[in-house]
C-alpha cells in the first residue's frame, strides 16, 4: 500500500552515509541517488525510503507526531539496528523493550526525524 515515504535533510550528504549504513543492517540498498534525493529499497516490489532536500528550498523541519517504523525480523535485529543507530550518531528515544505484542525500540536521525525499528512475532505470515 505505501510506495515511498520521504523525510526532509539539510544535509544530504550525512543522511545518505547515515542511512546507507543503518539499512544496510535490513537489506537495503539504493535505488537512485540525485543531488536533490536519495532512496532505499530492499526489493523491487518493496516500499522506499527517501531523503530529500526541500523542493521549496526552505530548510527541511521534523514533522510532530511523524514516525517511520522499520520492521526487523527478530529482536536482535531490533537491538542491533538500535545501536547501530546511536552509533551513527542517531538521539535515543527509547530503549529496545515490550510496548504491548511489539518489541520495538525509538530513534532519532541526526535531522531529528524519530523512526522506530520493531518485530512482531508472525505478524507478516498472519497477513499471508
Amino acid at each position: 500500500m505505501i510506495g515511498y515515504v520521504t523525510l526532509g535533510t539539510n544535509d544530504l550528504n550525512r543522511a545518505g552515509q547515515f542511512y546507507d549504513v543503518l539499512l544496510a543492517e535490513l537489506g537495503a540498498r539504493r535505488l537512485i541517488a540525485t543531488e536533490r534525493f536519495i532512496n532505499w529499497t530492499v526489493g523491487p516490489d518493496a516500499p522506499l525510503l527517501c531523503v530529500m532536500k526541500p523542493f521549496d528550498k526552505n530548510p527541511a523541519t521534523v514533522g510532530n507526531g511523524v514516525m517511520i517504523a522499520l520492521t526487523a525480523d527478530s529482536k536482535e535485529q531490533v537491538d542491533a539496528l538500535h545501536e547501530r543507530a546511536i552509533q551513527l550518531g542517531a538521539q535515543d528515544e527509547g530503549a529496545p523493550g515490550m510496548r504491548g505484542p511489539l518489541y520495538v525500540a525509538y530513534f532519532r536521525d541526526m535531522d531529528g526525524h524519530k523512526l522506530n525499528v520493531f518485530y512482531l512475532k508472525g505478524a507478516r505470515a498472519e497477513l499471508n
